[in-house]
């Protein structure tokens, strides 16, 4: 071996460079404000590790980003460690930059003749926020492609931006050269730079030495052992905080570890076509979206460009007003109340308001759908048949769940509601129907022939029928039925539904079904009205055959007035319009997500996706 080093240092002189790197000299002593620029050091190597292993896995196109990012995440071999580690090592990177920062300007490390080297920190500052902010695009998912959006609009703001604009979005709209431009400039363009400014900033370094605050209160030493040993602690720490962020989303009850939560978030597949209401940037940026909102209109150029650019130009000046102590405690001022008089107040009002504020139900609930659209979609792409060749969007775009409660929110939910509870009391609106959560099953159906359920919110509390002929029988002859009799009944009636969630019950419960429509033929008050299979007449209420069905809520909803359902009826037909079908509030197959969508129906939807793709599927599926 000492042969084999000697000829190593005869060739590159590698002894020197190592006792020149490991007995640097430190005035003062080693300490552990020394830690920050090491640590950076090592989160950038951890992100480039990373990085290139997720590289070799990664497609980026928007017709395979989101997929790749997908089988990474769920389906490579540690993937979601890799992934994870990457995502929470990239914010810590921005909390050791503020930390670093600060070291040096109350340090006054950046005063002559280190003026240039903290130039060049700034800079390298830059391209790390220009690499978290690229970075966010590449998973394609809907909440990096929004706020990505949001972020690159604003470049319109300043003079000639517009041009700018295009050149990073790779044309006048967002698309597949967006994302190979974000990509090319997240893994090829600013990592080199970063090199090469890193390289740069480190020679400076090694060229004027360490600035060690006066006075000095203990005997200078060299880096090998205490500092590195001081360094090496304070990069494990950062390893295990990243880790804990890593495995947080995957500790479940008792403390189990429920691995595929872990790591970093995937959205669904971005979708142009569907806003995204809660969309906003990481955490770190959070401060910018804040302060945009007290500078509306034209003024919001002042908020984008303006300030910050005003805030990066006094950063820079810095070592030109520290050249006085006025200015240096001027200096150390600024960057104290920047930090937390400015980023980090307006970093939490930014937070208040989503979860606090008085519009905060908006985007928690935006989030809650993004959240569930997101574990959709994991869940179709993990079936066996897995992610089609036209990509994971059209998962979304033809699911039945996911399509359904978007239509029935935008067409339904002005009058009906899916999570009202019920209520009771005298002075209640009369433009809304019924709760609908549940539909047709038998809780929701023993709530129908309750006498104090029937006229709450849940049902007809809030409808023209509160008085009616249906409200008087249930608190009238029903009541006095037995309570077999009337569980027979609910059995039946909700058993016309075939849901697919009670089909085992329903098959269980063949006599007390077979014994409720015998009681449902046979009550004459019932017939009055409706008309049950053989027993009654079409009259002024919905025909009870099929109730339920996803036939029977296509016809109904396609059009409530006909003879079959209600004479008057609330509702207005949302098909087979008069003047033509192109006049038609929604289209058959909208209709049907709807019907699939209220009956919670989620075994038949293969079904309806081949219909809706064109391909064939089984009658078994339904």
């Amino acid at each position: 071996m000492k042969a084999l080093v000697e000829w190593l240092d005869h060739r590159t002189g590698c002894r020197g460079l190592m006792h020149g790197a490991l007995y640097e000299h430190i005035p003062g002593g080693s300490r552990w404000r020394y830690v920050w620029g090491s640590t950076l050091v090592f989160t950038f190597m951890v992100q480039l590790i990373t990085g290139l292993f997720l590289w070799m896995a990664y497609a980026p196109s928007t017709q395979t980003a989101w997929e790749s990012v997908y089988f990474i995440q769920y389906e490579m071999q540690g993937g979601w460690l890799l992934r994870g580690v990457h995502h929470f090592t990239a914010q810590a990177m921005v909390v050791l930059l503020v930390l670093h920062l600060m070291q040096i300007v109350i340090d006054g490390a950046y005063r002559a003749p280190r003026e240039v080297n903290f130039w060049l920190g700034l800079v390298l500052m830059l391209i790390v926020l220009g690499m978290s902010l690229t970075g966010y695009l590449l998973p394609w998912d809907q909440k990096g492609y929004w706020a990505t959006r949001v972020a690159t609009n604003l470049m319109g703001l300043a003079p000639g931006g517009e041009k700018l604009q295009q050149l990073v979005v790779g044309g006048p709209d967002y698309g597949h050269h967006t994302l190979t431009r974000f990509f090319v400039l997240h893994a090829g363009v600013l990592p080199g730079l970063l090199i090469g400014f890193l390289v740069l900033h480190v020679a400076l370094f090694r060229r004027h030495g360490l600035c060690a605050r006066q006075p000095l209160r203990r005997p200078d030493c060299t880096f090998w052992p205490d500092q590195v040993l001081k360094d090496a602690v304070a990069c494990l720490a950062v390893l295990v905080v990243v880790l804990v962020l890593v495995l947080k989303p995957a500790l479940a009850e008792g403390y189990r570890l429920d691995l595929s939560k872990a790591g970093a978030e995937l959205g669904a597949p971005a979708d142009p076509t569907d806003p995204y209401n809660a969309a906003r940037p990481e955490w770190y940026f959070l401060f910018l979206f804040q302060l945009l909102k007290y500078f509306p209109g034209k003024a919001e150029v002042v908020g984008a460009i303006v300030l910050p650019s005003v805030v990066l130009l006094l950063l820079f000046l810095m070592p030109l007003l520290g050249r006085w102590k006025v200015g240096h405690v001027f200096n150390v001022g600024f960057l104290l109340v920047l930090i937390f008089g400015g980023i980090v107040p307006l970093t939490y009002l930014a937070w208040r308001d989503d979860h606090l504020g008085a519009d905060s139900a908006e985007y928690l609930a935006a989030a809650a759908d993004a959240e569930d659209a997101a574990e959709r979609v994991r869940e179709l792409a993990s079936r066996p048949e897995g992610i089609p060749q036209a990509g994971a969007i059209t998962l979304i775009r033809n699911d039945n769940k996911t399509q359904g409660k978007k239509l029935f929110a935008k067409y339904c939910a002005s009058c009906h509601n899916q999570a009202r509870p019920a209520e009771t009391d005298a002075e209640q609106p009369t433009d809304a129907g019924a709760n609908l959560d549940g539909f047709a099953s038998r809780e929701w159906i023993a709530g129908l022939l309750d006498p104090k359920r029937i006229v709450s919110h849940d049902y007809f509390g809030s409808t023209k029928h509160r008085d009616g002929d249906m409200v008087g029988f249930v608190k009238g002859e029903l009541a006095s039925w037995k309570p077999e009799e009337l569980e027979a009944v609910v059995a039946a009636l909700s058993a016309e539904a075939q849901l697919v969630p009670q089909a085992d019950i329903d098959k269980r419960d063949a006599a007390k079904i077979e014994a409720g429509r015998k009681l449902l033929a046979d009550d004459e008050r019932c017939a009055q009205c409706h008309k049950y299979r053989e027993a009654g007449e079409v009259g002024i209420a919905p025909d009870l055959t099929g109730y339920g069905s996803r036939q029977w809520l296509i016809d109904y909803i396609s059009n409530p007035g006909v003879e079959r359902f209600y004479i008057d009826p609330s509702m207005p037909a949302f098909a087979e319009h008069p003047a033509g079908s192109a006049q038609n509030i929604l289209t058959p197959q909208q209709i049907e997500r709807i019907a699939y969508w209220l009956r919670r129906d989620w075994l038949g939807e293969s079904a309806a996706s081949g219909r809706a793709t064109g391909t064939s599927a089984s009658a078994s599926a339904r």
